[in-house]
């Protein structure tokens, strides 16, 4: 449902935009005050990639790199992100829409707090309903809690690599991996990273989201 501000056409215009590039004009340009984030962003952070894609990546805040540039997911676990993806020949720009529960930079590093996802979930919401994707990928603990606020407590041992299904979005497959910056603090876990992504792959391929994929032997991100 979307949420209309009486006082505030703006937000009222991002809310009920026809297209994508509107929705990003209209959110780019407004000094949004929702949140107390406001106060420690350089630039709102919108998204990297193609809103055209049928594939969409959810992550959970921006940070420095991001904060400065105003582009999701350009630091180190970006960079880790792009050669993951194009271990199975998804290329992050091209053929998927990367975005974040919360447009704006905490004051430090920290997750964003509930108020804070809350205040900025419509955005998120319009996002999905604008772009349509058929697979959503949700990165680290932290997405999978504020995005699926019932799911309760969980270990992400258990929940990384899993498809599932969202009542709320029923076209959408969801599937959640570890956040790459997880991977850069524990190496070791790129492995089961490797064939969490190639069930990704042989999912992709079955539902001719895309055609071609790279048939690699070992991961290409080691």
């Amino acid at each position: 449902m979307v949420q209309f501000d009486l006082f505030d056409d703006t937000h009222n215009r991002i809310l009920t935009s026809d297209t994508y590039d509107e929705f990003k004009d209209h959110l780019s340009s407004y000094d949004c005050r929702l949140c107390p984030l406001s106060r420690s962003r350089k630039k709102i952070v919108i998204d990297r990639g193609n809103p055209g894609s049928r594939i969409m990546v959810i992550s959970e805040r921006p940070g420095e790199n991001e904060d400065r540039m105003g582009v999701a997911f350009v630091g180190h676990a970006g960079e880790l992100l792009d050669k993951i993806m194009a271990s199975i020949d998804l290329d992050t720009n091209r053929d998927m829409l990367i975005v974040n529960v919360v447009k704006c930079i905490p004051p430090v590093d920290r997750s964003p707090l509930s108020d804070e996802v809350r205040a900025c979930r419509p955005f998120l919401d319009r996002q999905i309903k604008l772009v349509g994707p058929r697979v959503v990928i949700l990165l680290g603990a932290v997405a999978l809690k504020h995005f699926c606020e019932k799911r309760g407590d969980f270990k992400m041992e258990e929940e990384a690599g899993r498809f599932f299904n969202i009542s709320e979005y029923p076209c959408i497959q969801f599937m959640v991996l570890y956040h790459p910056a997880f991977l850069l603090r524990d190496p070791r876990k790129k492995k089961d990273m490797w064939e969490h992504v190639k069930r990704l792959r042989n999912y992709l391929r079955e539902e001719g989201i895309y055609q071609e994929a790279q048939t690699a032997a070992a991961p290409a991100f080691s």
